[in-house]
């Protein structure tokens, strides 16, 4: 071990690197023989540029375990979305075969609701991520800490529409409407952005009821608060930053 380095530095990357590698066994897994090769291939552009810059960043910005847990779920049901593709998921017989019954007759679905579960989820799990993102480069009022990372999400969710939308006039036919996954609904993109910022909602609620928010810069120094009355120089206190749990 080189001078200087703690004993956990090493391990502190243990739980990371094992999600990178089970998401790499659904990637593959999932990868095999999808349903639509060409719409697998546009779902997964979010993936293959998304883990590598994590991957890259890893030693700029160690997120905790818990976002990197969020993420390792979102982009796994993300797969799942993308070797079906979002609107042939089948969960609906899923159901049927485990219990008998129809999931989507029971609550009144006359439509895939898959890809709505996935934006849903995109607020509740990428949150965690960007709220630590933020807290990691600035400190801000505890408003800010809610509003940024929520902002953040919404932002996103409106490009990733505007993307499926120019996909969906460059591609067109087949592709483009597996890709645009509308399934006749008018007004899909509005409820899958009001979907995301829902779930970020929630999200940063829970964050903030347990404690998360704002989040506490890693290593940025010490906090300096004004000086004691007869002192002859600030107080110096120093500040938290987020364990890996």
């Amino acid at each position: 071990m080189a001078a200087g380095a703690q004993p956990g530095a090493m391990t502190s990357w243990r739980y990371p690197a094992l999600l990178l590698a089970a998401f790499a066994a659904v990637f593959l897994g999932l990868g095999i023989a999808p349903h639509y090769r060409q719409d697998w291939l546009l779902e997964n552009l979010l993936v293959v540029v998304a883990v590598p810059v994590l991957v890259a960043t890893r030693h700029r910005l160690r997120f905790s375990n818990l976002a990197y847990t969020c993420l390792f779920v979102f982009f796994s049901l993300h797969e799942i979305g993308a070797h079906y593709t979002y609107s042939l998921v089948p969960y609906d017989a899923l159901s049927v075969a485990l219990s008998g019954h129809s999931l989507d007759a029971a609550l009144g679905f006359e439509r895939n609701q898959y890809d709505r579960l996935i934006h849903l989820l995109y607020g509740l799990l990428v949150t965690p991520a960007a709220a630590e993102l933020f807290g990691h480069h600035g400190r801000y009022p505890r408003v800010w800490a809610v509003l940024f990372p929520m902002l953040f999400v919404s932002s996103h969710s409106v490009i990733y529409e505007l993307v499926e939308w120019g996909a969906a006039l460059l591609f067109g036919g087949e592709l483009g409407q597996a890709y645009l996954g509308t399934q006749g609904d008018v007004w899909d993109a509005q409820k899958d952005m009001a979907l995301a910022l829902l779930g970020a909602a929630v999200s940063v609620t829970a964050l903030g009821l347990a404690g998360r928010l704002p989040v506490k810069r890693e290593g940025s120094g010490p906090a300096v608060s004004p000086a004691p009355p007869g002192g002859s120089g600030p107080a110096v206190s120093p500040r938290r930053g987020h364990s890996g749990a």
